[in-house]
């Protein structure tokens, strides 16, 4: 069919497992943001999600890090950590193995992608699936870009896996809506966690935004680290959903939460 929806939001373990001690107004605006996106997921009528989010070490290490894998198990169960410090139960995600396997054949015409029969949902896949997909009813495909150990992969080659999945999707009878998922600066794990960069962080969302594919580009992994932490790398993540969907972006929400040590964003794409 096509791709037929394309967006972006945070992936943050504190959205769910801290929510409770986040300010009222800022976590209701928030996960107001979640549901309209669900809303818009929803009418989009996707039989299938593929899930861009950016390796944590829970599938992969340093021993053996691909710059892109995709899933291609029968199903898929998360999170790997405490249900009870993340906030979000154990679920059996609803895998489509004969699909993924003609979505990697695609995207391997262009873009060389590691497949995987075996993947653990960490946070970074639930948490969007706990707020897109409450009732566990859609084909989950999981996509992994190295965002976490250098040599990371360059921004031009995570656009251009954001292209092949776009076309990978269309070529297949399916409906497939495409979610990237990450920060953007964020200090996960470090003495500096809660510390976020909203001059950066609007300035990145301001090039999304406007599909500025070589202002998106332009970042340098040193100016990025610096500026937006070593979670700023995930911003590879929104950058393959824009070139998947080929069209601008509109920020539905954006708000700094110290607790959830990240500036909590919601977007959607125009597919050209």
């Amino acid at each position: 069919m096509s791709l037929v929806f394309s967006g972006v939001c945070s992936h943050a373990p504190g959205i769910t497992g801290r929510a409770d001690r986040a300010p009222v107004d800022q976590k209701d605006a928030l996960y107001a943001a979640f549901e309209d996106m669900r809303a818009r997921l929803q009418a989009a009528k996707p039989d299938a999600i593929i899930v861009i989010a950016a390796e944590h070490f829970a599938n992969f290490f340093m021993n053996n890090m691909p710059a892109y894998a995709l899933g291609m198990g029968e199903s898929y169960e998360g999170p790997i950590e405490d249900p009870e410090w993340l906030a979000i139960p154990k679920r059996k995600a609803k895998g489509d193995p004969s699909l993924s396997l003609r979505l990697i054949r695609e995207v391997q015409q262009t873009v060389d992608v590691a497949f995987c029969e075996e993947w653990r949902f960490d946070h970074g896949i639930m948490v969007p699936l706990h707020f897109l997909d409450p009732h566990n009813e859609l084909i989950v495909i999981p996509a992994n870009i190295n965002c976490q150990g250098p040599p990371l992969t360059p921004l031009h080659r995570a656009w251009a896996f954001g292209e092949a999945l776009r076309r990978a999707a269309d070529a297949v009878p399916e409906r497939i809506a495409l979610v990237g998922t990450g920060g953007i600066s964020h200090w996960p794990a470090t003495p500096d966690s809660g510390r976020i960069n909203e001059a950066w962080d609007r300035d990145f969302l301001d090039r999304w935004s406007r599909s500025d594919k070589d202002a998106m580009l332009s970042y340098t992994d040193t100016e990025t680290y610096a500026e937006g932490g070593q979670g700023g790398f995930e911003i590879r993540t929104f950058i393959a959903a824009a070139a998947a969907a080929g069209g601008r972006g509109t920020v539905h929400h954006y708000q700094p939460i110290p607790i959830f040590a990240v500036g909590c964003t919601i977007g959607t794409l125009e597919i050209v």
